[in-house]
């Protein structure tokens, strides 16, 4: 049990060590041997777990769709905001977030690799789906296709916000985003009851962090 403890953290600190140097360099820049320095194990150890630089990247890439903030609410598209929204608040500050945005817009290395976006687009297909089940979007609204209008909507804002801003306004321009898409597939009911505030991710965050069991705890708003 140690050991495999052992073999988890080391697998750990090797992901964390080349989502930071490829959100710094890029992939074609990074190289193993910052990658190991970073980690502080040896070749051995990283070869281990991942057997090429590109591993590494799909590895970074399979970190992107994280969980631990998913919280279930009474609506649906409370829980895509919600998942928008924290996304906007932690990848300023995660590396292993910033590094899925830098690989996943790196046209040349994403045929080696792969890329985060189709999995997030799927998310929010998924959600928008559950949304219209249940009677909480308009009829007209296609959940695949309202998809991918917000998720190339959604890029653009990630990149506007990092050349403008550095990251600092990100949190206002995807509420904004969500505020200018909402009237156009939501329900009337059901918008007026949203919340789409620029700290709304801070406050879902917070509230999983006061409370870990808050994903098993049932809906609210």
């Amino acid at each position: 049990m140690a050991q495999q403890e052992r073999a988890v953290r080391t697998r750990r600190a090797v992901l964390e060590a080349a989502a930071a140097v490829f959100a710094e360099r890029g992939y074609a820049a990074a190289t193993i041997a910052e990658i190991l320095n970073r980690a502080g194990v040896t070749k051995g150890a990283l070869y281990f777990h991942f057997d090429s630089k590109a591993a590494l990247a799909q590895g970074v890439l399979q970190e992107q769709i994280a969980t631990e903030y998913r919280v279930p609410r009474e609506l649906k598209l409370q829980e895509w905001v919600d998942a928008g929204m924290t996304l906007a608040e932690r990848l300023p500050r995660e590396p292993m977030l910033l590094a899925g945005v830098r690989l996943s817009a790196d046209l040349q290395g994403r045929e080696v690799f792969g890329s985060a976006w189709p999995a997030w687009a799927e998310l929010t297909e998924t959600l928008l789906t559950e949304a219209k089940q249940r009677g909480e979007v308009l009829p007209h609204v296609v959940p695949g296709e309202t998809a991918q209008v917000f998720f190339g909507a959604w890029i653009g804002v990630q990149f506007v916000s990092q050349a403008v801003a550095g990251w600092a306004d990100l949190d206002d321009r995807v509420s904004a985003l969500f505020s200018h898409l909402l009237p156009a597939i939501a329900a009337p009911a059901v918008l007026v009851r949203l919340d789409t505030a620029p700290d709304r991710g801070a406050r879902v965050i917070a509230e999983v962090r006061r409370k870990p069991s808050a994903s098993l705890a049932g809906a609210s708003n």
